[in-house]
């Protein structure tokens, strides 16, 4: 009898544990590729029967069904889960939805909502953006949570480096990261870049992990484009510079289409529906940071200028080409804002207001979210193009007032919330072959390694 009793309580506990395995985590929304579309992405541990969100205005009335791909991780122990993903479509702009996810056998989340994307380009978007966001240390996230779950932002923009790593100890540091992360992110659309600290096993686990737009990029995350209201954002790998080991096919091939995707995003139609153009990848152009003689102190800076040898691939010349209005980067573990420059050459657009109609792209870099790495130290004499930095941990806010002006600020959680660096920038004309950046070299001993010189207009 107490063998079969022992039995039954195994057999039981067995049955639990699997339920538990079904469940869903990690949940998370993205953009699909239209507006009107959101993508629920999450994992469970076992594979489901099915793969369904439930959602409406006010209670479940509709549902959509999904897939799911197995994963295998790289580590040891070759963890495997599974990736499940939805798209809801046909969403109503700026309506509110309540929303579920899971599946009969698997069992259901916890209920989430989110507000569908507004049509158009006449309303003002909101965005927090960050980088270097650890499972540890992760400063930023309680002020986050809050002001997410109050409606205070259209959209997340995390600029690389994820959970340090989403691979770490099996992955499972990843699955503790996404599950930390899911009180914003099932909330709002969380769209990234990959960074460094997601590059083993060939990013396998950023790939797997999240749902970005596919058609207008490689369908693998790692470069892709998006609209909101006046903003086309595009989202492409600064890693593929540092990590050739994996190709140098994929160099070439994401520059192609990063010049083509501008090309189109200028097309004079285009542009006068998003004439805001905003470029995030992880790795800066720019900074003043002590401890990173890799971009900061280096002239030679490989993302910006490109390769000594056959087609360089730089970076810089097509932002500037084709009129990107602000490029947002991470990798410095602190806040960084640019004066308007271009190949080392500051070009305000009058020494009042530097931010009227500049003739450079501004350059912002914001990886202060916090992570188990700290904060990194400033140049005790901060390079030319610096306009204001800090070390405090925080992340940056963004609003698109209107088609002319957009406005940037620094939250600290050092100090409580508080603004401690903002900026408006104000354009009267979009465009590519807008920007006139004249050089006139500095007289002053440059911090840079290397033959350009810092110049100053």
């Amino acid at each position: 009898m107490l063998k079969l009793l022992t039995l039954i309580l195994v057999i039981l506990v067995d049955l639990a544990r699997n339920e538990v395995y079904k469940s869903p985590e990690q949940i998370h929304l993205s953009l699909g590729e239209s507006p009107n579309e959101m993508v629920v992405t999450w994992i469970t541990q076992q594979n489901t029967n099915s793969t369904i969100v439930e959602y409406g205005e006010k209670e479940f009335d509709k549902f959509e069904k999904g897939s799911s791909i197995k994963f295998t991780d790289g580590g040891p122990e070759r963890r495997e889960f599974f990736n499940h993903r939805v798209v809801l479509r046909d969403l109503k702009p700026g309506t509110m939805y309540i929303y579920h996810c899971g599946s009969p056998d698997g069992g259901w989340s916890s209920v989430y909502f989110f507000r569908a994307i507004k049509d158009g380009s006449h309303w003002s978007p909101r965005f927090a953006i960050y980088g270097d966001m650890g499972n540890v240390n992760a400063q930023s996230l309680s002020r986050l949570q809050e002001e997410v779950q109050r409606g205070h932002f259209d959209a997340i923009l995390h600029v690389g480096d994820f959970a340090y790593n989403l691979d770490t100890d099996d992955a499972k540091v990843g699955d503790a990261f996404m599950n930390q992360i899911q009180s914003i992110a099932a909330y709002v659309p969380y769209m990234t870049c990959a960074g460094n600290h997601e590059q083993n096993y060939n990013f396998s686990n950023y790939m797997s992990r999240f749902s970005m737009p596919k058609a207008q990029g490689d369908g693998h995350n790692m470069f892709f484009s998006f609209d909101i209201g006046p903003v086309h954002f595009i989202s492409f790998s600064s890693e593929y510079y540092y990590f050739t080991k994996y190709g140098w096919n994929q160099i070439a091939n994401q520059y192609r289409w990063l010049e083509s995707d501008l090309k189109k995003a200028n097309l004079p139609e285009r542009r006068k529906k998003t004439p805001w153009i905003i470029a995030m990848f992880h790795r800066p152009l720019y900074c003043s940071n002590a401890d990173d003689p890799e971009h900061c102190t280096n002239a030679e800076n490989i993302i910006r200028i490109g390769f000594p040898f056959g087609e360089d691939y730089g970076i810089e010349k097509l932002l500037y080409k084709y009129g990107v209005d602000v490029a947002f980067q991470a990798h410095e573990h602190a806040y960084e804002r640019m004066w308007p420059v271009y190949n080392l050459t500051v070009c305000n657009g009058s020494a009042n207001n530097p931010y009227l109609n500049p003739s450079a792209p501004v350059h912002i870099v914001t990886g202060s979210a916090g992570c188990q790495e700290g904060v990194d130290p400033f140049l005790p004499l901060p390079n030319t193009w610096s306009a204001f930095h800090s070390d405090d941990y925080g992340y940056a806010r963004m609003t698109v007032l209107n088609s002319s002006h957009l406005h940037i600020e620094q939250v600290s959680d050092d100090q409580n919330g508080k603004v401690i660096d903002s900026m408006t920038l104000i354009k009267n004309k979009h465009g590519a072959g807008t920007y006139n950046c004249h050089e006139r070299n500095l007289k002053q001993t440059s911090p840079l390694k290397g033959p350009a010189k810092m110049k100053f207009t």
